[in-house]
């Protein structure tokens, strides 16, 4: 019970709810009101995570990453990967993060990201696109996660979120014991994937940042279709699906947010993957 008491107050002090709250610790019981208390100190020390150790956080989830899957041995591929995704970047209100995208050496289907800009897709998924307007809205989708820090969130409110807090008021523990939180917090996070709700947002706004960059908005409904028509238990899809929202209910969730207010778009497609490579091969 106090578990789920703490808990719950977390989810108050962590949203836009917390102003209505002025005067709720003072009416609570004496027992309880210091459970509140320690929660929203909680709450208040994870707010201490600036940008620098956003960054930082984010650098070393990519170490993790990259230590388990490579970069595909391709600087041309790799150079228009990131100038795609930089000006996708450029389309957003947090333009100056070191934005870093490349491609990893993994016949899998999916994408990641980390807080502060880095992002990767799988070899496998470049070889399921049909067009770039669908390798812009993967793109945008993670970029839309690094965007609204739901990585950040999800530590805050999983069980480490006390390690994460303690950390957060310390920079002499932040820095002594980063790598360490880091590797584990990242193994917990990609295993589990973060909430639906924040799923559903990356899509929202991941459509959003590919029409604002000039791309057609229905690249990734077109990538999520993809996906509807694969099986969960083949190995190539199975993270995705594992830690995604089903597609019928990603799509059925931007159907409810697009319908008409992008008829009128004249969204490219975008290039030839083959044309694009050559093009960054010179």
């Amino acid at each position: 019970m106090k578990k789920i008491l703490i808990a719950s107050i977390i989810m108050v002090f962590s949203g836009p709810a917390m102003a209505q709250f002025g005067d709720f610790l003072n009416k609570l019981p004496g027992n309880v009101k210091n459970l509140a208390e320690g929660a929203k100190n909680l709450v208040d020390k994870t707010k201490e995570i600036d940008e620098p150790k956003e960054i930082a956080l984010g650098q070393e989830f990519a170490a993790s990453l990259l230590g388990a899957k490579p970069l595909v041995n391709d600087p041309a591929l790799q150079r228009y990967v990131n100038t795609l995704g930089r000006w996708l970047a450029l389309q957003t209100e947090r333009p100056d993060l070191p934005w870093t995208f490349g491609v990893l050496d993994d016949v899998g289907f999916n994408a990641f990201a980390t807080p502060g800009g880095n992002i990767f897709v799988t070899r496998g998924l470049l070889a399921r696109m049909r067009s770039e307007s669908e390798l812009a809205g993967v793109l945008a989708h993670e970029i839309a996660h690094v965007l609204r820090k739901h990585h950040l969130n999800a530590m805050r409110n999983t069980g480490g979120m006390g390690v994460f807090a303690d950390l957060a008021a310390s920079q002499l523990k932040w820095d002594a014991n980063l790598k360490t939180f880091a590797a584990n917090a990242f193994k917990d996070m990609y295993a589990k994937g973060l909430d639906k709700s924040d799923e559903y947002e990356a899509d929202r706004i991941g459509v959003v940042i590919a029409a604002r960059a000039g791309f057609d908005p229905y690249g990734l409904p077109a990538v999520i279709q993809t996906l509807q028509s694969q099986s969960a238990q083949d190995g190539n899809f199975s993270l995705l699906f594992e830690t995604h929202p089903s597609p019928a209910d990603r799509l059925d969730s931007l159907d409810k947010v697009m319908r008409t207010r992008f008829d009128s778009s004249n969204g490219s497609q975008g290039r030839s993957f083959e044309e694009r490579v050559k093009e960054f091969s010179r």
